[in-house]
């Protein structure tokens, strides 16, 4: 039911242009985030004080927005994957955790913040959101799903030594399960809508990991800064797309 205070929906509409659009700002989230921490040899502590002013800034945007607007969501998306990846590599490579240890903790924050969630509204749906408070919550388990999905991506080649592009077709070939659960079978659609949204990150990761690593390491070695290029002019497209879209929409 629509609030007099927020009358409009706030978020995307899950269709397939929605799921390109996340793996491509989880590449660039991937990409984005080790150019900063990486590349411009800045170190993971400054790349999380960066990426989370960045984050902060575009929800705040979402936030004030009296409806959904791609520009604002699909800026808070991209913080959430970047934001993700500096804690990840933090957990990891400056705490020592491991990645292992990081996926476990990101797992139970973000289960709690489902639970909470979940208890508050009864329902875990994504679509349509016009509450600010359950705005917030689907942005906080957005950030630990984005930042699990880069610890779990870097498990899969880090620890279990599989080469980047081998971890983006077994990540792959997860979401494509879940696709024909959801056309196949009648299990919880809320339940495979988070599956896939986890397993999307730890793909657009190892993807854009196999982008930019070594080629001794079994990626193109394109660079951070050419792949995030890329993926931002991708997204910039996208956006556009979509404001185009909703403008046709909200026509008829």
């Amino acid at each position: 039911m629509k609030t007099e205070k927020y009358p409009f929906n706030k978020v995307a509409q899950i269709t397939l242009l929605f799921w390109v659009m996340k793996i491509i700002a989880t590449t660039l989230g991937e990409t984005l985030g080790d150019f900063i921490a990486q590349t411009l040899n800045l170190g993971y502590l400054v790349g999380i004080g960066i990426t989370y002013l960045f984050f902060l800034a575009a929800l705040l945007l979402q936030l004030n927005a009296q409806k959904y607007i791609p520009a604002f969501y699909w800026l808070v998306i991209i913080g959430t994957t970047t934001f993700g990846t500096e804690i990840s590599d933090f957990i990891d490579r400056s705490l020592h955790l491991g990645y292992a240890w990081g996926s476990l903790m990101l797992v139970a924050l973000l289960m709690l913040s489902l639970y909470f969630w979940y208890r508050k509204y009864k329902n875990l749906e994504v679509y349509p959101i016009f509450e600010r408070s359950k705005e917030l919550y689907f942005w906080l388990a957005v950030l630990f799903s984005n930042s699990l999905g880069t610890a779990f991506g870097d498990f899969l080649s880090d620890n279990l030594g599989f080469t980047y592009l081998m971890g983006a077709i077994i990540t792959g070939s997860i979401i494509i399960v879940v696709v024909a659960l959801h056309y196949l079978t009648k299990i919880n659609h809320i339940v495979l809508f988070w599956i896939a949204f986890i397993f999307t990150r730890p793909f657009g990761a190892t993807f854009g990991d196999f982008l930019t690593k070594p080629l001794a390491k079994g990626g193109l070695d394109l660079g951070t800064l050419n792949a995030s290029l890329v993926s931002i002019g991708l997204m910039i497209a996208l956006i556009i797309l979509s404001h185009q879209q909703l403008r046709r929409k909200e026509a008829v």
